[in-house]
């Protein structure tokens, strides 16, 4: 008798301990991930040049990746499955070929490149050279710089609008913005705005730009129609991100300086409130459910607000000095990179738990997802 309930003790041990490991490993997988499919995060070290591969089905860095110097401004493609980058200090834009883990160009467009962006058809990057004071349009499929233009001083990014039609690029040293043709880089318009424009936002329609001025603290709202200046809006200090509300109503800016987070009315143009929120906000990523998760670079937590009720939930502890983050496509992870304790931190959306920490490189800063089939 004593033989038979140790051998159903036993039955019943292992598969209860089957489906709990079978639920785990469920818990942080995609739940459309095919076995053909692969999910990768791709992590830029600036300590050293490097692109640690982050398998976020495994939850694992599969690869080490020699990128160049000063990685930056890294983009999942949105039709290849290839992944983007600028090396700042030395002037090029890198291409990985993610299936094979090589990177198969480097496509020369001038030093001081910080960031770069796809046309939505994802035919064309444009990348802006602040220490040449240009601005490169690419040609994807043939790797090529296709049209070159001069703009202000000191280009910091160059954004294309969610229509295609026009490139807006904000000039930091010169205290303005130039409007080209998207296709042909051929000048539209100077808009002259607040001081030291440094990132660029749009809405849906591609009616507005707004644009974040280092110097002054404030917002400049940018009428893309009539190619002029509507307002300039105080959020009070450097601007640390600008996210816009998924629906198009709202801009949330990060300010560290004051710890808060100012919104603003896109369609009044107006300052709508601010909240207190840590200790110092920087970047923050938007979910679907308009759940702003917002990182508390001094305090090592991501902050979630509620946005429509205006409301903080209770903070994420991740790693220190926690900067850019992004969803998994299916939101099921947010992915967080931490500057200082130089590892990638993992959060489940559905419970808003962190879920793990995996080392990376020196200096980790920048980070693209992408989901692509394997070879």
């Amino acid at each position: 008798m004593a033989r038979a309930l140790n051998w159903r003790f036993w039955t019943a041990a292992l598969l209860v301990a089957g489906l709990g490991s079978w639920v785990l490993s469920r818990e942080h997988r995609p739940s459309f991930l095919r076995s053909d499919l692969r999910l990768y995060a791709y992590v830029a070290n600036t300590g050293n040049g490097t692109l640690s591969v982050i398998d976020l089905a495994g939850l694992r860095v599969v690869a080490t990746i020699d990128i160049g110097p000063a990685p930056s401004g890294l983009q999942a493609h949105p039709t290849r499955p290839e992944i983007w980058g600028v090396s700042t200090s030395e002037g090029y834009v890198w291409i990985l070929d993610a299936p094979s883990g090589e990177v198969v160009a480097q496509i020369p467009t001038g030093e001081g490149a910080f960031a770069l962006d796809f046309s939505p058809d994802g035919r064309q990057a444009f990348v802006a050279a602040s220490r040449a004071g240009t601005v490169s349009a690419i040609d994807v499929a043939s790797r090529r710089v296709t049209a070159e233009a001069h703009s202000g001083r000191g280009p910091w990014v160059a954004r294309v609008t969610p229509d295609g039609k026009i490139l807006v690029v904000a000039n930091r040293e010169s205290d303005n913005v130039s409007l080209f043709d998207a296709a042909t880089l051929q000048p539209i318009a100077t808009v002259p705005v607040a001081d030291q424009p440094e990132q660029v936002a749009f809405l849906p329609d591609s009616s507005k730009a707004f644009v974040s001025c280092a110097g002054s603290g404030q917002v400049s709202v940018i009428d893309l129609r009539e190619k002029n200046l509507l307002a300039n809006l105080p959020v009070g200090t450097r601007a640390g991100g600008l996210v816009l509300k998924p629906d198009g109503g709202e801009l949330f800016v990060s300010t560290p300086g004051l710890n808060s987070l100012t919104i603003l009315n896109t369609a009044s143009n107006e300052v709508a409130e601010n909240l207190m929120v840590g200790d110092q906000p920087t970047y923050g990523t938007f979910a679907s459910d308009a759940t702003l998760y917002l990182s508390d670079a001094a305090s090592g937590q991501i902050r979630p607000v509620v946005t429509d009720l205006r409301r903080l939930l209770p903070p994420i502890t991740v790693g220190r000095h926690p900067g850019t983050s992004r969803l998994t496509p299916d939101e099921a992870l947010l992915v967080v990179v931490n500057e200082e304790s130089q590892d990638v931190a993992i959060i489940r959306t559905r419970t808003r738990e962190l879920h793990t920490l995996i080392p990376v490189g020196p200096r980790p800063r920048d980070l693209a997802i992408q989901l692509f089939t394997s070879r």
